[in-house]
């Protein structure tokens, strides 16, 4: 079993709150990143599939195809945009890099499998000191 890997980068603006809590309690729990002005982040995402060799190409996949894949379902979406507001797979959820990680998972999954690979880990560096990795459900 082979895991290839793809990074991508993209800048993106979010609020954390719940929209049922008044300011001050959002800002309790979720601290500055919860300012109703909004905040951002460089992010950094990388995107590992695994799979097999291909005999007659010798790779697992062109990797071109995961790149396209990953510009057209996720980058194209996120990068430049309000997290919170413009990005359609992120509507009605709270703008965590959590749920920001399960929502381009969720995006990807099915159009990685029909290129012959099976999605492995999604992982997003929201800062240099906080990452979140999801492997997807795992039965």
């Amino acid at each position: 079993m082979f895991f290839l890997t793809r990074r991508e980068r993209f800048s993106s603006a979010h609020r954390m709150f719940n929209p049922e809590w008044n300011d001050d309690e959002n800002l309790r729990i979720f601290g500055k990143c919860s300012n109703p002005n909004w905040h951002g982040h460089d992010y950094v995402l990388y995107v590992t599939i695994k799979g097999n060799i291909n005999k007659e190409t010798g790779m697992v996949l062109n990797m071109n195809q995961l790149k396209e894949i990953i510009r057209e379902k996720i980058i194209e979406k996120v990068d430049h945009r309000n997290l919170n507001l413009e990005v359609d797979f992120m509507k009605g959820l709270n703008a965590t890099t959590e749920n920001l990680v399960k929502a381009i998972w969720d995006e990807l999954e099915e159009p990685v499998r029909t290129i012959g690979a099976e999605l492995y880990c999604v992982k997003i560096e929201e800062t240099e000191n906080n990452s979140v990795e999801y492997y997807g459900k795992k039965d």
